[in-house]
């Protein structure tokens, strides 16, 4: 069944489908009832309309001078090709957007026009009004005195959030304040405008120095008073680890230790969201020779949000189905964990409604990219002992995303419902490459999509694929923009157009606890955990399926016994549900010449079965040999893996691509 709705793109009208009928994922009616899973019956599809927001204008070169009069007549500013955009938060008011953009081709200084340059805040409004100037922008930054920032500038302004107060910003690993006037107001001016760090101490009291601890992908919590962020560093037992961490902001206006000795935001109780003594995703018995599994341990990969009521921490986890990367939300009190996203392909950055109600978020859903890997449903995440990170590496083409962005109830995936495509258009199967449509595949989705105060409206930016993510040695063509000057980037606004405005506001948040009691204290100074041993010693291991069945498992450690070498499978019509039933064999060895560098050498031969379905996961006789960085993502394989349910055929990319 097809449902369309109303797209509105300047005057254009378009066509609009919703999610589960375009590129779906397998085939899924009454016959092929999909992954049962708990929940209400799927909502049905809503009508959308998106605009495209405006930028300011383009200029072809970063040459002095060249934002001429004659590309903007009020001097202003212009932005290049490639913008540097990345959208984030609706101000309060739901009327303003925050973005973050690189400005290009300012005159020299003592020019006016000179202060608009470089990475710089923007508002911009979504009503279709303009400011004083005529612009339906404002730089927020430009033009901010060095002594309005005396702690420094930061080079990164990423994930730009507004606070409820409309008077502060979040980007970065700074706070940007207008004091007691509310950003989008005139008297909210660069003199009036201060930039303060934020500083994670890490190092003993006794001596408190530097800069503090790395931080990334910072996410305000929306009590406003605490964040989450994630930190990459060295383990005890010398290896990468990430953890994702949740701390409460305090204002420090005249530090004593630590640099910047100027006014800046400190993060004090601070907790690890990680617990060693705490249920590991997999559990073994070493006497029983029996593994089991935990899809109820919060494991915190990468933190990515936090709810609208601010109840849970949303974050990338450990895989519940084999090679599946999904969502995950965990409450802050009692660690209990929901699975927000279950569709087989890549799902990552994300954002919840004020109410809790919705989840929209970018996923490679639709795109076919993973499926070759994960399309094949009930496997349980045993050879993501070594596979996951990989598994998560081929999500993108270098610097090229697959992402579009998807609407889900509060529920998730569940049966045959797998949200809808926020910017699917109906009467075609994809977009049309190229187009510059709002569902054109080549314009990717980026983190991070965001929901207005009153749960109506959603605001998403999107990058055009350019060279060397298409062209020249990689097989995917490039599409000239077709964007005003050729831009490369474009932030989008879709209004769900049925919806009734939530009068929430932040009204369900409550202020979050300094202490997460499923978490770990963190203690400045303190050693980064070992994470050697959060896997099942070398042996052999029985895992039984939930309902029949069971899986043979043999697992082999490295020379150094600090991780996992390979992985070997056998499936004895495993079955979770009862209905469905795996047999065959996986084995996979991996290994890592650099941190960041897998190199897998995989043998699957599996089968699912069921009344109604049958699925094939098949490598060539010569076995599937991956190799990938997880910093780069450019995909380089010798011999195939490919996935077979009810006769759709599921191909790996293709290498370079």
């Amino acid at each position: 069944m097809k449902i369309s709705t109303q797209i509105l793109l300047g005057s254009a009208s378009v066509s609009l489908v919703s999610s589960a009928t375009r590129n779906q994922y397998l085939q899924c009616d009454e016959e092929h009832p999909g992954i049962p899973m708990p929940g209400p019956p799927a909502p049905k599809p809503e009508p959308v309309s998106i605009i495209q927001l405006p930028l300011p204008p383009v200029t072809q070169s970063n040459a002095a001078g060249a934002c001429s009069a004659a590309i903007n007549p009020r001097g202003t500013g212009c932005i290049g090709v490639s913008t540097g955009l990345q959208s984030g938060d609706f101000l309060p008011d739901g009327k303003h957007v925050v973005a973050t953009v690189l400005f290009a081709g300012a005159p020299a200084a003592p020019h006016p026009a000179s202060i608009y340059a470089g990475q710089q805040i923007i508002l911009v409004k979504t009503d279709n009004t303009t400011f004083p100037n005529g612009d339906p922008w404002k730089c927020i930054t430009c033009g901010v005195p060095d002594a309005n920032a005396p702690g420094g500038r930061s080079t990164q302004w990423d994930y730009p959030q507004a606070f409820r107060d409309g008077q502060r910003l979040l980007a970065g690993t700074e706070i940007i304040s207008c004091g007691d006037n509310l950003l989008a107001s005139e008297a909210c001016t660069p003199e009036s405008t201060f930039i303060y760090p934020i500083r994670w101490a890490t190092s003993a009291a006794a001596n408190d120095t530097g800069p503090g601890g790395s931080m990334r992908e910072l996410r305000l919590h929306p009590d406003n008073v605490h964040l989450g962020f994630n930190s990459f560093a060295t383990s005890a037992d010398g290896r990468l680890a990430q953890f994702g961490y949740f701390a409460r902001l305090s204002y420090n206006a005249a530090p004593t230790s630590g640099t910047p000795l100027a006014p800046r935001y400190d993060l004090i109780r601070v907790n690890r969201l990680y617990d060693p003594r705490g249920t590991p995703p997999i559990s073994w018995d070493t006497d029983a020779g029996t593994l089991a599994l935990h899809p109820e341990a919060v494991t915190v990969g990468e933190l990515r949000g936090f709810s609208g009521s601010g109840r849970e921490v949303t974050y990338i986890g450990s895989p519940a189905e084999s090679c599946n990367i999904d969502v995950f939300a965990a409450s802050l009190a009692t660690g209990a964990v929901r699975r927000l996203t279950a569709h087989p392909e890549y799902a990552d950055p994300l954002h919840v409604s004020p109410d809790d109600g919705w989840t929209v978020v970018m996923d490679t859903r639709g795109s076919e990219r993973q499926m070759f890997a994960a399309g094949l449903r009930g496997v349980p995440p045993l050879t993501d002992l070594v596979t996951t990170t990989a598994c998560a590496s081929t999500r993108n083409n270098g610097a090229r995303r697959f992402f579009q962005p998807w609407l889900l109830d509060a529920h998730g995936d569940r049966g045959c419902y797998f949200g809808q495509q926020v910017n699917g258009v109906a009467g075609r199967a994809a977009g049309i490459p190229g187009s510059g449509d709002v569902d054109d595949p080549e314009w990717n989705g980026q983190a991070d999509p965001r929901f207005s105060p009153d749960g109506t409206q959603i605001v998403y930016w999107q990058a055009l694929a350019v060279a060397p993510a298409c062209g020249g040695a990689n097989p995917l063509p490039c599409y000239a923009s077709r964007e005003p000057g050729g831009r490369t980037e474009r932030m989008m606004l879709a209004t769900l157009t049925s919806r009734t405005p939530l009068a929430t506001n932040g009204s369900l948040t409550e202020e979050a606890p300094d202490i997460i009691p499923w978490a770990t204290a963190y203690v400045p100074g303190e050693t980064v955990p070992a994470i050697t041993g959060n896997y099942p010693p070398e042996g052999t291991y029985t895992l039984k399926g939930a309902v029949s069945g069971s899986a043979e498992v043999e697992i082999v450690e490295n020379m150094d016994k600090t991780g996992v070498k390979s992985v070997a499978v056998t499936y004895h019509e495993f079955s979770d549900d009862g209905v469905n039933f795996l047999r065959g064999t996986e084995n996979v060895t991996a290994s890592s010449p650099t941190l960041t560098l897998n190199k897998l050498e995989w043998f699957s031969d599996l089968e699912r079965v069921g009344p109604t379905s049958r699925g094939t996961k098949v490598t060539s006789p010569e076995g599937f040999h991956l190799e990938i960085d997880a910093l780069t993502n450019i995909f380089n394989a010798n011999g195939t893996m490919t996935t077979t349910i009810d006769g759709v055929v599921y191909k790996q990319p293709l290498n370079g691509a």
